[in-house]
């Protein structure tokens, strides 16, 4: 068993948040994970992040208290659920910082790295069915960006949210908001890694990069383009060239379950500053 189906007060390092989507279910929904104590990967299913009262509100590389429960609806072992669904409390502990070129943070995110494709999609499709992993790629050969569409599919529209806060802490006032804005292009990394000569082409799911080209858009005054070539500039020119890149992959649920030949897609980057130990493994590899 990779982990017990029950986790009390389970302390969890926040690395990834994918761009949240409606859910006819629960409204709105983030997909989260981390490493349980640091160590072992886990998924978190559902969280209503955006309504989350702001104290309760957690940055990544935050080290979480909650207490999860196994999902009873997700064969991946990494996948849990927080014990009293929407009404469970999360418990923000500290925060990682990026002092001493993000030691704090590499101490913890770089114990367990995967060098291979190919080894991973191995033990994705194996009896241990894994669904998580850090990967460092050999080489970026490209980074695209996709027209996609503009708006949630239509039973979505027009739709507004409403959470009643009295499950979160608050004073039980019920407040609506609109739906998250989608995103309207698709972002993706080619790349290749040790010992696998067979290119990737991998979609970015992280709400990093929905929240960037948001912001360039601000800043270029509604021109689309001119704010894609920032968010390129951002995750290629200075992530690939200027930074120790590395890749979160989570599987999705479906292609999973369907053994597609690739389930994995990129759900969070991790880019700290390149160091003199890691220029000298690029001159020795």
């Amino acid at each position: 068993m990779y982990l017990p189906d029950e986790i009390d007060q389970a302390r969890i390092l926040i690395t990834v948040k994918a761009y949240p989507k409606p859910s006819h279910k629960y409204s709105e929904l983030v997909c989260t994970a981390g490493l349980l104590e640091g160590e072992k990967w886990v998924r978190i299913y559902p969280v209503l992040f955006r309504f989350l009262m702001d104290n309760d509100k957690y940055p990544k590389y935050s080290w979480i208290n909650l207490d999860i429960v196994r999902s009873d609806v997700d064969f991946r072992p990494e996948s849990y659920k927080p014990k009293l669904g929407l009404d469970e409390k999360f418990i923000l502990e500290r925060t990682l910082g990026t002092k001493n070129s993000w030691a704090a943070r590499r101490q913890f995110i770089l114990n367990d790295v995967f060098y291979s494709m190919k080894e991973l999609l191995q033990l994705a499709h194996g009896e241990g069915k894994k669904s998580l992993a850090t990967v460092k790629p050999k080489e970026i050969l490209g980074f695209y960006i996709e027209e996609t569409d503009r708006e949630w599919k239509e039973s979505w529209q027009n739709t507004t949210i409403q959470a009643g806060f009295s499950d979160l802490g608050s004073n039980g006032d019920a407040e609506e908001r609109e739906l998250i804005r989608k995103v309207p292009y698709n972002y993706y990394y080619r790349f290749i890694t040790e010992g696998d000569d067979n290119p990737r082409r991998l979609k970015i799911e992280d709400w990093e990069i929905g929240a960037l080209f948001w912001n360039c858009l601000k800043i270029t005054r509604g021109d689309e383009k001119a704010a894609n070539d920032l968010v390129k500039k951002k995750y290629f020119d200075e992530f690939v060239n200027k930074k120790d890149l590395h890749f979160f992959l989570g599987t999705t649920l479906e292609f999973h379950r369907r053994r597609t030949v690739n389930p994995f897609m990129i759900i969070g980057v991790f880019y700290p500053p390149i160091t003199k130990q890691t220029q000298m493994q690029l001159v020795t590899s």
